[in-house]
């Protein structure tokens, strides 16, 4: 039987209940909330889990997820112009990723892959000065071509992560995060604040030197919020194609990142 409360809070304007949430932050409205949008952690851990090995559940996912909602729900700043989806969805994803990191899901021998085929595209596009092909990275790397593809498959698990999450891989002292900059400000240090800012611009930047395909598949999955296999239809690839695209897309950001952030700290 559905609360009653729940049935009143469906016939209020939300606007004027996240303002009476902001101020009383009662426990019915929250709930409330956690039970509208319940449906967003399952679509977000339903995204996530493509790609993911046998051995991660969709409902370890969903309940990963929900922390974040609920983290999301506590923070929501109505006044700063942000939809509310728009924002669970970031914190939903952060969450499912902090928690399969601290649970260090990927292999050891698939993260010394990842790691090398991030510094060999980073090395190859550096000292090129231009986005290196599949062909010049296998042959740097040792392999035949049709093996490249078989690591990039084999890969793309460690790629499917947040774009928030990029410049900080690896770097688990460094507590500044993107996702940060949708939260409001009243308490944040205006310098960490403008440094914020200037580290999300090195990003959009990032991505836009990106080859065509790819730049195309991280806009589709991370700001159009299409899954893998909705890209493929659109960009008129396999599934497989697409997953393979967003995994030298992750390595060079990460790559490029990596250098911008070495310059800066350095």
């Amino acid at each position: 039987m559905r609360n009653k409360k729940y049935e009143e809070f469906d016939k209020v304007d939300e606007d004027k209940l996240w303002k009476q949430f902001a101020k009383s932050k009662d426990n019915d409205l929250r709930n409330y909330f956690v039970e509208k949008y319940a449906p967003l952690v399952k679509y977000v851990a339903g995204k996530i889990s493509i790609g993911m090995p046998h051995n991660i559940e969709f409902d370890d996912l969903v309940s990963y997820g929900v922390f974040g909602l609920i983290d999301a729900i506590n923070k929501f700043d109505f006044n700063r112009n942000i939809k509310f989806k728009t924002y669970a969805m970031t914190r939903i994803r952060g969450a499912i990723f902090d928690e399969l990191r601290s649970i260090d899901w990927i292999p050891r021998s698939i993260r010394q892959k990842a790691k090398q085929l991030e510094q060999v595209i980073a090395e190859l596009e550096n000292k090129l000065g231009r986005t290196v092909e599949d062909e010049e990275i296998a042959r740097e790397l040792g392999v035949s071509s049709e093996e490249f593809q078989t690591l990039l498959n084999k890969l793309s698990g460690t790629a499917l992560m947040s774009l928030n999450d990029i410049w900080y891989l690896g770097d688990d002292s460094d507590e500044l995060s993107i996702l940060e900059t949708l939260e409001a400000p009243e308490n944040m240090n205006p310098d960490i604040l403008i440094e914020k800012e200037e580290i999300r611009d090195y990003i959009i930047e990032a991505i836009k030197k990106l080859p065509d395909k790819e730049k195309k598949v991280i806009v589709l999955y991370y700001y159009e919020d299409l899954t893998l296999k909705e890209i493929g239809e659109v960009l008129e690839v396999t599934e497989s194609r697409v997953s393979q695209l967003h995994t030298k897309a992750i390595m060079r950001l990460r790559g490029r990142l990596g250098r911008i952030k070495s310059n800066i700290m350095g």
